[in-house]
């Protein structure tokens, strides 16, 4: 039985086909899918965010499989993701926490294929049509410099007072023309969740 309210969801694919005056080939890609829900604890104060949790964990398997979706790409080839929710007026940072931190992790690992490494996430408030940043990262290896990365996502009327916006980004790829050292993804061991 669902738990999130989901009022609208909305996807974004960037693709990079030049850097530079460099064709890039194949393009670098990322997608972010963003869910745009009812807070259920607007305007209160809890000391109990199991709701936000489970509303996590939903969300975490559902956001990644739309990004792996709309990559066109078999989960194990996602190379990197990342998290981050924006909550609206009537809700606090906290909220955000609940959402991101305790259970959306697993989920998501599932839906790009294991996973070794922290999941980057952020966090704000923020009022209609802001822009959320949401930070990426390698998925097997912290270490790998060529994903230290970042995608934007904004949508013209979220969040509203009492909702959260949810996004999870998965790109197939690193940045453009990475030349920055540390691992490679073909290096990446993904045992540590470092190397």
């Amino acid at each position: 039985m669902p738990t999130v309210k989901i009022r609208k969801i909305v996807t974004f694919v960037d693709e990079t086909h030049s850097e530079m005056g460099k064709s890039i080939s194949p393009a670098t890609r990322r997608a972010a899918a963003v869910a745009v829900i009812e807070n259920p604890h607007a305007n209160e104060y809890s000391e109990d965010l199991e709701a936000l949790m489970l509303i996590g964990e939903e969300l975490g398997a559902l956001l990644g499989k739309k990004c792996v979706e709309a990559l066109g790409i078999e989960p194990a080839d996602a190379q990197s993701y990342g998290k981050a929710a924006m909550v609206g007026e009537n809700g606090e940072l906290e909220h955000a926490a609940a959402i991101l931190h305790p259970r959306l992790g697993k989920p998501l690992r599932a839906a790009v294929e294991k996973g070794a490494a922290l999941v980057a996430s952020s966090k704000k408030m923020g009022s209609m049509g802001q822009v959320l940043d949401v930070p990426l990262g390698h998925k097997e290896a912290a270490y790998v410099r060529s994903h230290f990365d970042g995608m934007e996502v904004r949508i013209n009327d979220a969040p509203r007072a009492n909702e959260i916006m949810v996004a999870v980004a998965v790109t197939d790829s690193g940045r453009p023309l990475p030349r920055v050292g540390g691992l490679t993804h073909d290096d990446a061991v993904g045992e540590d969740g470092l190397r």
